[in-house]
């Protein structure tokens, strides 16, 4: 469905920061905002990071995470979230993703 989105280049950090509000932030950041290491992540988190980490190293292309709003009109991280969160920890700073095409409209 990638139609029905559009590319745009986030800042990692205001994401992050923006996601901390999230009702799932908890699976991959601690309470002071930091991204969990691979070893703080629960058991279901950790083959994610793993599989992340290994395009990393291989030097292959990673997977676009879509951004939405959440419920308390903070960003959500939908598919793509591990992705995010790992670069996020290796330092990226900037990253493109998908968001819904209405919003790109809107924000031309």
């Amino acid at each position: 469905r990638e139609k029905n989105y559009a590319t745009v280049t986030v800042s990692i950090p205001k994401v992050m920061e923006s996601w901390r509000a999230s009702l799932f932030s908890f699976e991959w950041m601690l309470p002071d905002g930091r991204i969990k290491s691979r070893d703080e992540l629960s058991a279901n988190e950790q083959p994610k990071r793993d599989a992340v980490e290994a395009l990393i190293k291989a030097g292959k292309a990673v997977e676009k995470p879509v951004l939405g709003i959440g419920l308390l009109e903070n960003v959500e991280i939908g598919t793509g979230r591990a992705t995010l969160l790992t670069l996020a920890a290796h330092g990226i700073k900037t990253m493109p993703v998908h968001v819904p095409g209405i919003w790109a409209r809107r924000m031309r």
